[in-house]
């Protein structure tokens, strides 16, 4: 089958993207799409039909017109003994799953979906029940990626597209342009507190994600990597996963393993550092044209001193770039990293840029959906791919 029609079945990569007053948002989101049973916005399945394999369309909507408009009743305030803290505690600008709330109407403990705390007062908290994303106007890349065919189809669910496709975006956001409340008094704490130089001590010359989440983030690097720039590996490891064919000048790595660092070809450098002990990375003013960093953001228990510095050592108009993942080591990860919802700690690390008061233009890109490689060690039982998160900023 070479073209999309009504009944076709199709791998389908939706681009979202979207901005808010602080920052440019792109959600990627790969979904297989039966055209004879699930529903698109009328725009997009009716420019879909007859596109053929690496075809693409876009899209623009308004704020409203695919998902549902931002509704002011659906804004309550609730007795805060209505919250359950013994399951969490309300913040401004966080979410929580609708089940924490008790004595609201229409609300049951199983309800996981989002809502988000907007006012947290001595008796009462402030409950937002609109999706993430009302309000905002959209745009919408729809990229065909492979066409089956379909003998028969017989029953089965009929999915509503959007509500999966825009199923976490807008969570990354700031509210009404307000700094989100993350930062309570046991945020940065572990469940393992001992010398990170003792955990770090062995080598673990293992890949933290599937190899479709690294050619991910090797194309994001890659995006940003010319020939002529030094570059810092924050927090490195034995490998640093820019694509061979992306050249620089030098590439230095700075981590806490040196058995690991050695092990890494495409570093030119490296020193070993431990940032938790000494947030200040050791290294001159305007060093270096780009930082990348990753699946490493998630240890850091001073990460503002950290964001600070980083952007003391980089030169005008450098940047520097987060990627990350779901996957961690717990006993080292901060233990307010294992509290947020996956889009969440886009925002998280979003305000690291903006509280260091170093970074401007912050940008955050997510990718999720594809398939797990069948040559990785969790593949079927996942079947797909680690999500990718990005979050990004220059100075």
């Amino acid at each position: 089958m070479n073209e999309i029609n009504q009944n076709s079945l199709a791998d389908i990569e939706f681009q979202m993207r979207w901005i808010s007053p602080e920052a440019e948002h792109t959600d990627s989101c790969l979904v297989m799409v039966n055209f004879w049973r699930d529903l698109l916005p009328d725009a997009i399945y009716e420019g879909l039909m007859g596109a053929g394999i690496g075809d693409e369309k876009t899209f623009g909507f308004a704020a409203g017109e695919v998902l549902a408009a931002h509704d002011p009743n659906q804004k309550i305030r609730t007795d805060r003994k209505n919250f359950d803290e013994t399951r969490a505690v309300p913040a401004f600008g966080r979410f929580y799953p609708r089940g924490v709330l008790r004595g609201v109407y229409n609300v049951f403990p199983q309800n996981v979906a989002p809502m988000r705390c907007t006012g947290v007062h001595e008796k009462s908290v402030d409950i937002d029940f609109n999706h993430p994303l009302a309000g905002y106007a959209l745009e919408i890349t729809a990229r065909v990626h492979t066409i089956y065919d379909k003998p028969f189809d017989r029953g089965g669910n009929c999915r509503l597209l959007m509500d999966e496709i825009a199923s976490g975006p807008g969570m990354q956001a700031r509210y009404q342009g307000m700094p989100t409340d993350f930062f309570h008094d046991k945020a940065f704490c572990r469940t393992d507190e001992t010398e990170d130089a003792a955990f770090y001590e062995s080598p673990r010359l293992v890949r933290h994600l599937d190899q479709r989440a690294i050619k991910t983030i090797s194309a994001i690097y890659g995006r940003f990597i010319t020939p002529e720039m030094h570059v810092l590996d924050l927090m490195s490891s034995w490998q640093s996963h820019i694509d061979q064919s992306t050249g620089f000048q030098k590439l230095t790595g700075l981590g806490m393993n040196e058995d690991e660092l050695a092990k890494n070809e495409r570093l030119t450098d490296y020193l070993v550092h431990d940032l938790n002990k000494d947030p200040r990375l050791p290294f001159e003013d305007q060093s270096f044209d780009l930082i990348i960093c990753t699946a490493s953001v998630e240890y850091l228990t001073s990460p503002l001193s950290v964001f600070k510095d980083a952007a003391r050592v980089l030169k005008s108009g450098g940047v520097m770039i987060q990627t990350f993942s779901n996957r961690w080591f717990p006993p080292k990860a901060i233990g307010l990293w294992t509290e947020l919802h996956e889009f969440e700690r886009m925002g998280l690390v979003k305000e690291y840029f903006l509280q260091s008061e170093r970074f401007s233009n912050p940008a955050a890109l997510s990718s999720r959906g594809w398939d797990r490689p069948e040559t990785d060690k969790y593949y079927p039982d996942m079947p797909q791919s680690d999500p990718v998160f990005a979050v990004w900023a220059g100075v």
